[in-house]
This record gives structure tokens, sequence and C-alpha cells, in this order.
């Protein structure tokens, strides 16, 4: 039952199959089994049986609230939730406790979902590995998956999870774990440059970021407000879907959310791409790109182009700007928006008395890494009046040219953009932190990040697993507010290339009654 889509769960709840409450129990069993991962900070268990409680008597009286009613989720620990810790995974609000839920996390409530548990990320969701939290760094699911596990001992390295174990990218590392690991069936991440496509590409499931607007970020804790957006990973296309219908649409609490009703998204399959015109980048084809992500995103191409679509060269001029420009630009939104948490009002606050002052800085040195650190500090100095015009609103005038970029690729009649989301498989841990937290970054958010700068929607799909056996991801990039034509290609996509399952049967030998002896390798992502 845990294998399966949320689609097929929630069908079969609706036919009695399954109960909500043995469904979270199922669920909280694996959560236990796989604590190792550090995908979770916290575990709702009480909540999400209660709530699994109430809508077991829902579905006995015939009354379910949708597709999400007893389905098991997670939610990004950046994220609001009303009476229930939510620390971004720093000192700084450690015991911090919100008195109100995230638009986005009421919305998944109000439809029925079990709220499982708070997931883990780099601090303030600043990073790309999912390592630099307080709680210690969130563990790939594939590190301990037969497929990998056969892979290396294949090329003779020595089985030592403990020293090779692999990063899922980040900072939305925690979802994209839960959701790969089956302990929920769908799971909100944030995306600001890549943070929800990264580590779905890593760890082998479907990452969304919608369009800028179309999903409210009210009660997500801001990284930078002109980029934030809600993400969704799922285990496929569908899935996303169907949790984008329920989350899209105004909201008075936040302004920037479209003013216009979203219509009930609906996935019809998509059988003919031969009116499809697909947009391959040549800006993205970069010397770091890894040889086996280039030929798998050929083979992309190809499979397009041999059933009719339209595929071209097309190209985004500015791209090799996008990273100082974004650099600029989010360190000094992070500078104001990290300038909250003084130790007044909420948070934490030192012991010392001696001024104010003192008390700020004590405070802010206490309760922030060093990555959000040197990101106020930056931010603060492009910022500073002898240097706002030269950087800030340079960076912005150059952020508009990337944006155009975009526009006049698809006024050309492109339909969507085919590009790699990282720039290899996921890596082990001890080789990530070889660089600092800026530079891989900038590494691993080089074909994400311009996406959110243009308020695009975008989203990753697995593809195949590499030499290693490990997962690669390929990016769709469609226009902006039409999510659900760029959703409908990358359903097509992935029942064309039919990514295998995760197989994490030695994982589970002693946990076989949570799965009821399903094979896992068995189940399809249709």
């Amino acid at each position: 039952m845990l294998g399966r889509t949320l689609r097929e769960v929630s069908a079969a709840l609706k036919q009695g199959q399954v109960t909500p409450t043995e469904l979270c129990q199922r669920c909280l069993s694996l959560i236990r089994k796989t604590k190792f991962l550090n995908a979770y900070i916290t575990v709702s268990e009480e909540v999400a049986l209660k709530q699994a409680e109430e809508s077991e008597k829902r579905y006995k009286k015939g009354h379910s609230l949708g597709d999400l009613d007893g389905i098991p989720v997670a939610v990004k620990d950046n994220f609001s939730t009303s009476g229930i810790e939510t620390t971004c995974a720093s000192n700084m609000l450690k015991g911090y406790v919100p008195p109100y839920n995230a638009t986005v996390v009421q919305k998944l409530l109000d439809q029925g979902a079990l709220l499982m548990g708070k997931t883990n990320l780099d601090e303030f969701a600043m990073g790309s590995g999912s390592t630099d939290g307080i709680f210690g760094p969130v563990k790939n699911p594939w590190s301990y998956s037969k497929q990998y596990r056969e892979k290396r001992k294949q090329n003779s390295h020595s089985e030592n999870e403990d020293s090779n174990w692999l990063i899922t990218g980040g900072s939305s590392g925690g979802s994209a774990a839960a959701v790969s690991a089956f302990t929920c069936f769908a799971a909100l991440g944030s995306d600001t440059g890549g943070s929800t496509r990264n580590p779905a590409a890593h760890c082998g499931v479907v990452g969304l970021k919608p369009s800028y607007g179309l999903v409210s970020r009210h009660g997500l804790i801001p990284l930078v407000n002109s980029m934030d957006v809600p993400g969704i990973l799922t285990r496929c296309v569908d899935d996303a879907a169907t949790v984008l219908g329920i989350l899209a649409g105004h909201d008075p609490k936040d302004s920037t959310t479209i003013q216009d009703p979203v219509k009930p998204f609906t996935l019809p399959s998509l059988t003919d791409v031969s009116k499809l015109c697909i947009g391959i980048p040549k800006e993205y084809l970069t010397p770091e790109l890894s040889s086996e992500v280039q030929s798998l995103w050929s083979k992309a191409a190809n499979l397009f182009e041999s059933e009719g679509a339209k595929v071209i060269e097309v190209s985004l001029p500015h791209t090799s700007y996008s990273i100082v420009c974004y650099h600029v630009l989010c360190t000094s939104e992070v500078a104001s928006n990290m300038a909250r948490f003084d130790g007044l009002e909420y948070g934490h606050r030192c012991d010392n008395d001696v001024s104010t002052e003192a008390m700020y800085a004590v405070t802010r040195r206490e309760g922030f890494n060093d990555v959000v650190r040197g990101r106020i500090l930056s931010g603060n100095f492009f910022l500073l009046r002898e240097n706002y015009e030269n950087y800030f609103v340079k960076a912005q005038k150059v952020r508009r040219l990337i944006a155009n970029d975009f526009v006049n690729v698809f006024n050309s009649g492109v339909d969507v953009l085919l590009t790699p989301t990282t720039l290899s498989e996921a890596v082990p841990y001890t080789e990530f932190i070889k660089e600092d937290n800026r530079t891989r970054s900038a590494q691993d958010d080089i074909f994400t990040q311009a996406v959110n700068m243009a308020g695009l929607p975008a989203v990753s799909v697995p593809m195949a697993l590499s030499s290693q056996g490990l997962p690669i991801g390929l990016q769709f990039i469609g226009r902006a507010f039409c999510d659900q034509q760029l959703l409908r290609v990358a359903k097509w996509f992935e029942k064309q290339v039919q990514f295998p399952v995760i197989q994490l049967q030695e994982l589970m030998d002693d946990c076989s009654s949570v799965f009821e002896n399903e094979k896992l390798a068995s189940v399809s992502l249709k």
C-alpha cells in the first residue's frame, strides 16, 4: 500500500481496502524505521492519529472531503503549523510554536490530509544539500537502495554506509527523502532557486515549482519574497497535479497571488506530442555537466523528436549573468528578512543584558549559523547607500533581461523548455562538504534559479538511473501560469521513460508487516 501513488491509495480508502488509521500507523512505523535518514525534525504522531480517526468517521458516513482525505503528507519545517514547532532548522527558532497555519498547510488539512510531521532542511532554506541545519544532514534513501549497493559491489567499493551515504540535495531534502522512502505520499517544500527540484532529482521523485503567484506564500517563513514559491514533491506527476489543484488560487493574505479564480486541475493524458515545440537552451550545455546527464538530456530530446515533436535549439543569452544576479538579489532580500529575528518578539534570545545593542548582536550570533550570517553580511553590503545603484539596482535590471529571455523564447513558438535539473547524480556527503555553501549553491542551482527570477513553472521528473544506480532527473520549464500544460508534457515523458522504483527491501527486512510483503520493485509509477 505504501508503494502506491496518492490517487491509488485514495481509491483504496474509498473502497475500504484500508482505513486512514491503518495507513497512518504504517507510515509512522516506517518513519521510525527510517529515522536514521534524518528526514523529519518533528513527527506529529498524536496529531496524525487524531486526524486519521476523524477521517475514518467521514469515510464511514460516506462524506469524504476529497482525494487527500486520509492521505499522509509531510511539510517542510519552514511552513508555519499551528501548535507544532516550526524551527527552520535553526537555533533562532528552536522551540517556536506558531499560532496559525500557513495557507498551503491549512488547505491540505481542509482536504482531510494527515500531517505526519515537519521535514528537515538547510538552516532557513539556505543551501543545496540539506546538510547545514542544526539537526544534522539528511541522508538520501538511495544510499541504501538495492540498485546503488549492487553497483558499488560491482565497482569494488567497500560497503561502509556510515561514510559513503549520499546527500539528498536541498534545501527541501527532508521532504524529498520522506516521499522517496515511502513515509508519506506527498510533501511540501519551498523553492527559491531550485530547492524543490534539486532534491527531487537526487531522490528520484517529482519536484514541482509552480508559477509565482499561483500558490500562496502566507505562512512560509520568507527567504526571498520575490522568488519564494511553495513546492510539491510526489512520486508521480499526476499526484503533483492533484496537490497543486488543491493549493492553487487567490489568498487575501498574500497580495502576490493571482486574483482570477483557478479552474480545477485535471490532467488528461497527452497522446500526441507532434504539435509540441520543445526548446533546448544552448547555454545550459556547460563544461561542468556530467557526461551521463548530458547523454540522458540528449536521449530525452530524441524521444520527443521520434514521436513527432519539433525540437529546436534556443538561446537564453543572459544565462551567464544569472548566478551573480541571483546572489545579489537573494542576499539583499535575506538581509532584510532576517532583520526580524532580533530576540525581542519570538525565537531565541540570549542572556546578555548589558545593552539592547549587545543583546541584538549576541542573539543573532548564537541563533544563526555561518551560512546565514554570511548572507546577511553580503546583502547588507549590497544595500549600502554607496553600493545600492551599482549592485542591487543593476541586478534588478539583469533580472528583467533574464525574464525577457524566457518571454522571447516562448513567444517564438516554443511550448516547453527541456533542461537538466542538476549537474550530476547525488554525491557522497564527504565529497559534498569539501566545498563551501556558496560555491555548492552556485553550482547546484545553475539550471534552476533563473526560473525563480522569471516566475515561471518548472518540474523535475526522474528519467533513469546512472551507471552508479542513482536517479537522474530532467527539468521541464513552462510559460507563466501554464502549469497544467507543463504537467501534461511531464506526465507524457514520465510514462515513456518508466523510471524504476527504489528497492529498499534490505533496509525493510524486519519491517515487512508495514508493507504487507509488497514487492516495491513491482510498483509502477504510471
